[in-house]
């Protein structure tokens, strides 16, 4: 069986690059990668490349709405386009020698701590809550697919 890291525990050194309010922004970045993620696989993975490709779509709709909702202001912006590039090579690291099965065991695992992110901000933005509850909804709608690949794998 494969471990899963804390990815939060991972990504905290450029998590706390930024301040509260680019948050937001930050993790919409970091759905995006993993979108990127997801569309990589479905080429490695290709009896699950629909499947696949609608986990990609999950993620930037999640983006999508986290931005819309949570727009950074240009300082939070240029603060979270600085320490993205390294997030990333974070994150993908986490992949790295793994089989793809093994990669999307990973991202299950990602995808349901990615799931507790939202229900955080929720309290900083008691305003949004159904929206951080659809977000949280999309994340577990992922990681359940994924679920069944490895499953099925």
């Amino acid at each position: 069986m494969v471990q899963v890291p804390n990815f939060g525990e991972i990504l905290a050194a450029h998590l706390g690059g930024v301040t509260p309010d680019a948050l937001p922004y930050l993790l919409s970045r970091l759905e995006r990668t993993a979108a990127d993620r997801y569309r990589g696989w479905a080429e490695d993975l290709p009896a699950y490349r629909d499947g696949l490709l609608e986990c990609a779509g999950r993620e930037d709709e999640i983006a999508d709405r986290i931005e819309q909702a949570l727009p950074p202001s240009d300082a939070g912006r240029a603060a979270v386009d600085a320490v993205i590039p390294e997030a990333k090579a974070t994150y993908y690291a986490v992949f790295d020698g793994h089989p793809p099965i093994d990669q999307v065991a990973i991202q299950a695992g990602a995808e349901r701590q990615g799931s507790m992110a939202w229900q955080n901000l929720k309290a900083a933005h008691p305003e949004l809550g159904e929206l951080m509850d659809a977000l949280t909804a999309l994340e577990l709608e992922s990681a359940d697919y994924l679920d069944e690949v490895v499953l099925a794998g």
